[in-house]
């Protein structure tokens, strides 16, 4: 069957946009020739910094006939209804239009529409230029006079369409003046020249001698590997950096890896000032010697085959980074002769947000309450003063102001260097922490009450001025915040309520819950122990993984049953006589010996569970409501709730609901699923 072979040739694409390009490119061609009736096999997407390209497999060469019948008004409808029958199924007269009888409706009008198919090539003409004209850059630009926007400007385009064994067919279309055809150009340096290619396995092949590898992660797997190699024979390793990896895949066509050094002396610097330096300046990677230090080396990725073996790119990239090293050291050292806390008074020009003031009176509000938190985490309140009035003045530092993604850190460094407690310069860098689900959480009690405090300064602040996240809008990173805060207090097993107003705890509630879901929990267990007032993290936390265990267990699953049971009969039989049964057990009036088991055992059951959950033991809690299984069974086995002596129907009733607010002691049973 025919394929597609699309190729979109630019000036360079930002390394960024590229793997969304691609995807992007895809899904809207295939979902366009799904729609047209062109059902395909395979589709692949690639790019490179001057190229989009798509391959689309089993196509076939023209869309299919098709037949539809489209319901109708009924017969005798007003005629303006019959006119936008007409209209709709694009019929002339009614007449064209047969009727068709249903045993309910009566008679209806039917028109029978039939569509011939079409030719791929015609339907790609106007499929592929449309695509182009909507495509979601993130930012495009124009050239030239044209009103064609693209994120570079477009210099060919590649667009065949044919069998392995025929000669392919160009499909016809313009866009920037550019008409669609065959031509496609290898890497800019290394084969420049023209390149005629037909469909996708021998385009393919042709950039590869013409020094461009097209799938981006075969690039990246390149880099990798010949890094790590020439790493290998120095004695050296490579630091990991993901991010970096795929934006140097995106700025090469043709990998080719080499290694430069700089002075030692820079390494007097925090390593992550290097690291920074030398990825943010020249998208470089660092190393690090057989120790585990961080050695004076870097390895470049250039585009290139030098004809010198690399020397002058080396020797290019050296002086850029001792330069960039250079000004990083004299930021270093007039950072270190200030004191962080002569910075404090430029905090105060510093707008945190219109309606919230300066960054100057959040630090003030921040060290309010985290000398509240201190003494709930068991954290020195004088401390965490200090580490709190200090928490954001490295955001004026110069090191900071050249690296914003260090600020915390080197306010961990200056700290530590000017003297302040260990505690005091951990906790300038750890409050920001975690960032994100694979970032480390503060352990430290002072560096817990300031993280604490931050996040919750920034959450209740914008909750006051009515600045919530809506949909996936979240400039503020105010689910960050609240999902950091869940964090401390659960993997530092804290006893931490959360004094929030409700809407702000509702919110903490679905972070706890989308939380809990990723760790693997049931959603219904999520649900049956979160009350709207529960602001306890780790209660919840607790409750549902003890919920879980209790329900994994033949006893819990049994139990659950005999609530559900006891729950309906209450709920109507509550309903019915229109009052709720939650009174006490009249022993006395106990005839069977299965009640009179159950009635003693969910006494002695609830005491034990209101003393274990008192205690924070949810699984000893879970542990006792499943020992009330066997009466429970027992009970249902032998009892009809429903006896004809009124008083000893609603003694039994008395007793269910006993069993009900028991294990609702716990959970609500009634929200799990299943």
């Amino acid at each position: 069957m025919p394929e597609l072979l699309l190729e979109l040739f630019s000036e360079e694409i930002p390394a960024r946009l590229q793997r969304r390009a691609a995807e992007d490119l895809k899904k809207a061609v295939t979902n366009a020739l799904v729609e047209a009736g062109l059902v395909y096999e395979g589709a692949k997407a690639f790019a490179t910094p001057r190229r989009l390209a798509l391959t689309v497999s089993g196509l076939p060469a023209r869309s299919p006939d098709t037949r539809e019948e489209k319901k109708g008004p009924k017969v005798g409808a007003p005629q303006p209804a019959i006119d936008g029958f007409l209209r709709s199924a694009g019929l002339t007269s009614i007449e064209q239009a047969k009727v068709a009888s249903d045993a309910k409706k009566g008679d209806f009008y039917v028109a029978l529409i039939e569509k011939p198919g079409a030719d791929a090539v015609a339907l790609l003409s106007a499929i592929l230029p449309k695509v182009m004209a909507d495509f979601p850059w993130a930012k495009s630009m124009r050239w030239g006079a044209g009103s064609f926007n693209w994120v570079r400007p477009l210099r060919a385009i590649t667009a065949t369409f044919g069998t392995d064994n025929d000669e392919p067919v160009i499909v016809p279309f313009a866009l920037a003046g550019i008409e669609a055809g065959q031509t496609t150009f290898g890497h800019r340096f290394l084969a420049p020249v023209a390149i005629r290619v037909k469909r996708f396995d021998d385009y393919l092949v042709a950039l590869e001698r013409a020094k461009v590898v097209l799938d981006s992660d075969r690039r990246k797997d390149i880099i990798r590997t010949d890094a790590d190699h020439l790493a290998f024979a120095q004695g050296l390793s490579i630091i990991e950096d993901e991010g970096l990896l795929e934006e140097v895949a995106g700025l090469v066509e043709w990998p080719n890896v080499m290694m430069g050094s700089f002075d030692a002396e820079f390494l007097k610097l925090p390593e992550e000032v290097i690291i920074a330096t030398i990825r943010a300046n020249q998208k470089c990677f660092c190393l690090r010697d057989g120790a585990g230090k961080l050695a004076p080396n870097f390895i470049i990725i250039a585009n290139t085959i030098p004809a010198d073996g690399g020397a002058l790119v080396v020797a290019g990239n050296e002086r850029v980074i001792h330069a960039r090293l250079s000004d990083a050291a004299f930021f270093y050292q007039g950072d270190l002769a200030i004191p962080l806390e002569h910075g404090l008074p430029k905090l105060e020009d510093m707008v945190f947000h219109a309606k919230l003031g300066s960054q100057f009176a959040m630090v003030q509000r921040l060290v309010n309450l985290a000398a509240e938190i201190a003494p709930l985490v068991g954290a020195d309140v004088e401390k965490t003063k200090r580490a709190a009035m200090l928490a954001k003045a490295d955001l004026v530092t110069g090191m900071v102001g050249e690296f914003p993604e260090l600020q915390g850190l080197m306010g961990r460094y200056y700290a530590s260097a000017q003297g302040e407690p260990a505690e005091i310069a951990q906790a300038l860098e750890m409050h920001y922490k975690p960032l994100g689900p694979s970032d480390r959480v503060p352990n430290e009690p002072v560096s817990i009450a300031v993280a604490l405090a931050d996040k919750l300064n920034v959450l209740s602040g914008f909750w006051s001025i009515d600045e919530k996240p809506t949909g996936s809008r979240d400039p503020f990173a105010l689910r960050r915040a609240a999902l950091g805060v869940i964090r401390i207090i659960s993997e530092n097993g804290l006893k931490f309520p959360l004094q929030v107003e409700p809407d702000l705890l509702a919110f903490f509630h679905d972070r706890l819950k989308v939380s809990l879901r990723d760790a693997g929990a049931r959603h219904d267990l999520v649900d049956a122990v979160i009350a709207a007032d529960s602001n306890d993290i780790l209660q919840i936390v607790q409750r549902a993984e003890a919920l879980s265990s209790l329900l994994a267990s033949e006893d819990g699953a049994n139990l659950l049953a005999g609530y559900r049971r006891a729950a309906n009969i209450l709920a109507a039989e509550e309903k019915k006589d229109g009052k709720a049964y939650a009174g006490a057990v009249d022993t006395g009036a106990l005839k069977l010996p299965e009640e009179t088991a159950l009635a003693f055992a969910v006494d002695a059951v609830h005491a034990a569970v209101a003393a274990a959950v008192a205690g924070d033991d949810y699984k000893g809690a879970m542990s006792e409501l499943a020992t009330l299984r066997a009466p429970v069974d027992a009970f249902f086995e032998a009892v009809l709730v429903n006896d004809a002596d009124p008083a000893v129907r609603e003694n039994r009733l008395h007793l269910l609901a006993g069993l009900r607010d028991t294990m609702h002691l716990v959970a609500d049973f009634g929200k799990v699923a299943g």
